[in-house]
């Protein structure tokens, strides 16, 4: 009994340990940074498509009213927040639209991050609220990084919040120091695209056609969302069977496989092709783009430094998991898969 207490207090301490380690060791806000830029410059875009057609969409006597777009939300919209409810005149709705536009663009550039992450979840989800009629995967991941944007310290690089802190006396600024709250965003993140794909995989799998294997045909014929005109495919079967069959292994097994150092590399590779795909052949160009933003969060920041600064990091850490604490961080070996030990 002694033997089996021992090994249970050590397997608890063990997995305690791993567990803190995993959510709260401090990470360098870098790739957290890359994903403020990209994810705020795809906030600002398709909230400034609404432009086109603002009124007809948000309006007073726009083409939905409050009361039916309330009436198709969960409970009757009575949880589903929007400030456009009682916006009651073209003038108000219109400076509205704006000071978001500001606050998205505010948010890309990196300017008072703190505050302006918080400003931008909390439009994205009021555009959403309004038109549910019009919530498409891009509004879900959009809001998805917008809320966690919220919890790390996004601003602290590559923004316009870091080039005004002072200078030092041989004119460096600061380094960005790692943090806690940098390292649970990214690993937020990471965990909910994990279950995106998990369940994007166990809806395929229960059509036919994933599994006999014309899936992929099915998508790249269908004239709704063709943008390239693939239709040589028929002449190939085995290429659409092997997309197909990659393509939903791929997503069933990405959260087991993203982890590991070996095989990170390799299934972050297969997310391009994947998602540019989509892009490319079937229309959906944001889509594709802001899940492969979405999967950046499973690029340690020591490898975003090296490729945007051409540079190491000095005494920061990855956020990956690994032991923190080096003064002097080393040249990786071998790129995404180096010696670095992963979660």
């Amino acid at each position: 009994m002694q033997l089996i207490r021992g090994y249970l207090r050590e397997a608890g301490r063990t997995g305690l340990d791993g567990w803190n380690r995993f959510w709260f060791s401090p990470a360098d806000p870098a790739t957290l940074g890359l994903i403020r830029i990209l994810a705020g410059a795809m906030l600002l875009y398709t909230h400034a498509v609404w432009t086109l057609g603002l009124n007809d969409f948000f309006g007073p006597e726009a083409w939905v009213s409050p009361q039916a777009a309330s009436l198709a939300q969960p409970d009757n919209g009575r949880f589903a927040w929007t400030y456009f409810w009682p916006i009651g005149s073209t003038a108000m709705l219109w400076l509205v639209h704006i000071a978001g536009l500001v606050v998205f663009t505010m948010l890309t550039l990196g300017l008072f991050s703190r505050v302006v992450a918080v400003l931008a979840y909390l439009a994205a989800v009021a555009y959403v609220n309004r038109v549910p009629g019009a919530l498409f995967g891009l509004d879900q991941i959009n809001c998805l990084l917008a809320m966690y944007l919220m919890i790390g310290p996004s601003g602290d690089a590559y923004s316009l919040d870091r080039l005004r802190l002072p200078r030092a006396a041989d004119g460096s600024r600061p380094p960005a120091l790692p943090s806690t709250s940098a390292n649970l965003a990214i690993r937020l993140i990471q965990v909910h695209m994990c279950v995106i794909y998990f369940f994007a995989a166990m809806g395929k799998l229960r059509g036919d056609s994933w599994w006999a294997g014309n899936a992929m045909w099915l998508s790249v014929a269908n004239l709704e969302y063709q943008s390239w005109d693939v239709t040589w495919l028929a002449h190939w079967p085995i290429i659409s069977a092997l997309t197909t069959q990659v393509t939903v292994y791929w997503e069933l097994f990405f959260c087991v496989l993203v982890w590991p150092r070996l095989t990170r590399p390799l299934v972050l590779a297969l997310a391009v092709p994947v998602h540019l795909g989509i892009a490319l052949f079937m229309g959906m160009i944001t889509f594709g783009l802001i899940m492969l933003v979405g999967c950046l969060s499973f690029v340690p920041p020591w490898f975003v430094r090296l490729v945007l600064e051409r540079r190491q990091p000095n005494g920061v850490s990855e956020g990956d998991g690994a032991t923190r604490g080096r003064t002097e961080s080393r040249r990786p070996r071998a790129g995404l898969a180096s010696g670095r030990r992963s979660a």
